[in-house]
């Protein structure tokens, strides 16, 4: 089975009923901004089990959809339905949604849930680079894409000039015993849309000694304390990474972090000694890397004041979507 893959059952008869279930994700920085080697943005990102999609599909006589974001699933239907080469007469249930712009792929993994889920009662094989193109996902990053199907710590190559989704090209599985403090500032939303647009295109050329320090963290710090599980040295290259992007993506997001109270959260954390933190994409969640459930919980108590935050708990998750089926 290649990567972006997703197994499929040898079924005689296309079930009646089919349920996905998919992780969010968090996207801890881009590689490389420059471009001056062909291939520009490379990502490193994380599967996790909380928030999450999950939504049933079954045939039906139209298509219809109940639930939430039920206008932006009926759209990816119609994408997913011209891929296929069908009708798209499918009536989806969401059941629960991630939330949409602050950090955690939501589209994309929506997207591939209502794909996954048609192609399934089609008894047709899916794959996530396969119909990336048609939903309009993996523009800039394959660690959605990657999140979907197999889950774990992704990093991909970035864009090259052919286009065409970003390769992955490492998973690790993240630690079972490590925790990821989630900081939710529900009073707004990151940077999307038209304003992200118009944002990649104003922004001045990401320095190339920048670059490559990101580069070499990603390779030579980051990657080897996720495989040895050494959480200070993991933490301490995602926050340098960070602070990197963050500071360049500042004019538009309105400082390193989006959300003031996100990164009032994010400092309390850190004059605790936490291993690393950071915000998620253009946030505003921002998390807090922690070596065990315990530790999470205490740091969850000592930052948890009211206000307009959120605070969750989350495992890196190491699968991809589940997909059933009955009938």
């Amino acid at each position: 089975m290649g990567v972006g893959e997703v197994p499929q059952r040898n079924e005689a008869t296309a079930p009646s009923i089919v349920r996905v279930e998919a992780p969010a994700r968090l996207h801890f920085g881009f590689l490389d901004l420059h471009g001056g080697l062909g291939r520009r943005f490379g990502s490193i990102g994380l599967a996790i089990d909380a928030p999450s999609v999950a939504l049933t599909a079954r045939r039906s006589s139209d298509l219809s959809v109940s639930g939430a974001e039920a206008e932006r699933v009926r759209g990816y239907a119609r994408a997913a339905a011209y891929h296929l080469g069908g009708a798209g007469s499918v009536a989806i249930a969401v059941e629960r949604t991630i939330p949409a712009h602050a950090g955690f792929g939501s589209g994309t993994q929506l997207a591939l849930a209502v794909a996954a889920a048609m192609a399934r009662l089609d008894r047709a094989p899916f794959s996530a680079a396969a119909f990336s193109s048609s939903l309009d996902r993996g523009n800039r990053s394959g660690v959605g894409l990657c999140a979907f199907t197999e889950g774990g710590l992704i990093v991909d190559g970035g864009r090259g000039a052919n286009g065409g989704p970003p390769p992955v090209i490492a998973r690790l599985a993240y630690p079972e015993a490590w925790r990821i403090v989630l900081v939710l500032d529900q009073s707004m939303a990151g940077v999307h849309g038209t304003r992200e647009v118009e944002a990649f295109r104003e922004l001045p050329r990401f320095p190339e000694a920048q670059a490559a320090e990101i580069c070499r963290i990603v390779l030579m710090q980051v990657l080897p304390a996720a495989a040895l599980a050494e959480p200070q040295g993991f933490g301490a290259g995602i926050t340098r990474i960070q602070d990197l992007i963050g500071d360049h993506f500042a004019p538009h997001q309105g400082g390193r972090y989006a959300s003031a109270a996100v990164a009032q959260a994010l400092a309390n954390a850190a004059a605790q000694g936490v291993p690393g933190y950071g915000q998620s994409s253009w946030g505003p969640t921002g998390f807090v890397l922690m070596p065990s459930e315990a530790e999470a919980q205490a740091l969850v108590a000592s930052l948890n004041r009211g206000g307009p935050l959120r605070f969750l708990i989350a495992h890196g998750r190491n699968a991809g979507a589940s997909i059933t089926t009955a009938g």
